[in-house]
């Protein structure tokens, strides 16, 4: 993953690193001030060897002494949480703890290379904290000095305290800056973790930067989610000064750059998706109406045979369509028909045939499409989802390019990544895909669209020739004939 592609990452899954990062932060932070303050205090004491002989001693014994007091001392910080130094301050002090307990919030150490020891007592209450450790301090030294001879002579070790413990102002405990620190920068990490974690759980397409990221095709555009698209109608006819209207003339546009015409031959294009729900029809339709809004003649072919739905989508008669002509029981002109203008026509799927592999392979069936492209400008097939059937790679060896519609959060970007690349395999030309059920209030967040207020001034009713949701009446001159 490249530094790019981190903040990519970042940038789709900010929800969730936002949400991470502030549930880490305020957990922290809260056990941080909900922590009862604790004050340190600390004693110190410096020990010394006094030697066996009176008066001046000889290097020999001071050297000897050194070493003594230096093994000594190590013993002290373990001694020093003994009942026999511990049981004497609960008494003295009225504690209402055991000597487990006391040792356990008083610390005792040795720093190194010195002959000092350092008791530290962290209490909820400064002054009790200075107290015990005067106490131990106390106790250590008189422990130390005499009662841990057993003949009755002086200990030549002797404990000074130099440094009394007095009550802190400040308390020691929670560090609430560090903590505060400590906390926005684990919730950074777990925020980053989380992100990445979920991008890495989560196979859906999620945007058009996925998808591209993914496939490497370029975003003919999008169709956001809408009440209007779900319609028998196609937007440009039900209210074409929709939002979503406009949505389908940006995707007729960009199809048009990259389509550039041939003389004396229309456009071929093939509408598939990886797998079915993801609006491949709706997407065909809706760009067949705004091809055809643009003057230019259309064909919609109806090629799913196995699952038909562009005549049950336009509310259309559909039991006699495609399958009856690549089976020769009719004709194209018998069974073509035009919607809204005589020059936007429809060839349904028909009846659903046992043997819908082997008829879309056909050679009535390449005879129907060459045909068919000498007569209009643009013929748009829809196929069966890749899923289900490879025959948008048998019309895509013929066409101008495949479009593939994605469908927001159900196509899998992997699976969409293998299909794509099975056109490529083949040598079909992929145009882009079109991005459905976008978030249309993301869409539309900084686009103000001129006429809006026009058309809810309206009562948002389809203009004369939107009021065409059924079919015009037949007409059968511009049908495609094909060989019988």
């Amino acid at each position: 993953m490249t530094v790019k592609d981190f903040f990519a990452v970042l940038r789709k899954r900010l929800a969730t690193f936002l949400v991470a990062s502030a549930v880490v932060f305020v957990a922290i932070a809260a056990y941080t001030f909900a922590t009862p303050k604790k004050y340190t205090s600390q004693a110190e004491l410096f020990a010394t060897y006094s030697g066996q002989s009176a008066g001046v001693q000889d290097s020999t014994e001071m050297s000897f002494g050194a070493s003594y007091l230096s093994t000594e001392i190590r013993t002290y910080p373990e001694l020093a949480k003994t009942e026999a130094v511990l049981q004497p301050v609960i008494s003295d002090l009225g504690l209402d703890m055991t000597v487990k307990q006391l040792g356990q919030i008083v610390t005792v150490t040795n720093p190194a290379n010195t002959f000092m020891v350092d008791i530290s007592v962290k209490s909820r209450s400064a002054q009790e904290s200075a107290d015990i450790a005067n106490a131990v301090a106390a106790n250590l030294t008189t422990l130390i000095s005499s009662s841990l001879r057993s003949d009755g002579q002086a200990s030549p070790v002797r404990l000074y305290v130099v440094q009394k413990a007095a009550p802190s102002t400040e308390p020691s405990s929670p560090n609430v800056p560090l903590y505060l620190v400590v906390a926005l920068i684990l919730g950074l990490v777990v925020g980053v973790c989380a992100a990445l974690l979920k991008d890495a759980l989560n196979t859906k397409a999620e945007g058009v930067t996925d998808v591209k990221n993914t496939t490497g095709l370029s975003s003919l555009g999008m169709l956001q989610r809408s009440d209007l698209l779900a319609r028998s109608t196609p937007a440009v006819i039900a209210q074409p000064s929709s939002r979503e209207a406009e949505q389908c003339r940006r995707i007729r546009t960009n199809i048009s750059f990259l389509t550039p015409a041939q003389k004396g031959q229309g456009h071929l294009l093939v509408f598939t998706s990886t797998v079915p729900s993801e609006g491949k029809t709706t997407a065909c339709i809706n760009v067949a109406a705004a091809i055809a809004e643009a003057g230019k003649s259309v064909l919609v072919i109806d090629a799913d045979l196995r699952r038909p739905s562009v005549a049950k989508k336009l509310g259309i008669e559909g039991h006699v369509g495609l399958s009856h002509i690549l089976s020769n029981q009719a004709t194209p002109t018998d069974v073509v028909q035009p919607y809204w203008k005589s020059a936007f026509q429809i060839l349904p799927a028909g009846r659903r045939p046992a043997n819908a592999g082997l008829l879309i392979n056909s050679p009535i069936m390449e005879a129907l499409v060459k045909r068919a492209i000498t007569q209009y400008d643009y013929v748009l097939i829809d196929t069966a989802p890749l899923a289900v059937a490879n025959d948008a790679v048998v019309f895509g060896r013929m066409a101008d390019g495949v479009v593939m519609t994605v469908g927001k959060k159900i196509a899998n970007r992997h699976v969409l990544k293998d299909d794509v690349q099975q056109f490529v395999d083949a040598d079909v030309p992929v145009l882009g895909f079109i991005l459905n059920y976008a978030d249309p209030v993301k869409m539309h967040k900084n686009y103000y669209y001129y006429g809006e207020q026009d058309a809810d001034e309206q009562g948002q009713q389809p203009s004369a020739a939107g009021a065409a949701a059924r079919p015009a009446e037949r007409g059968r001159h511009s049908a495609p004939q094909a060989e019988r």
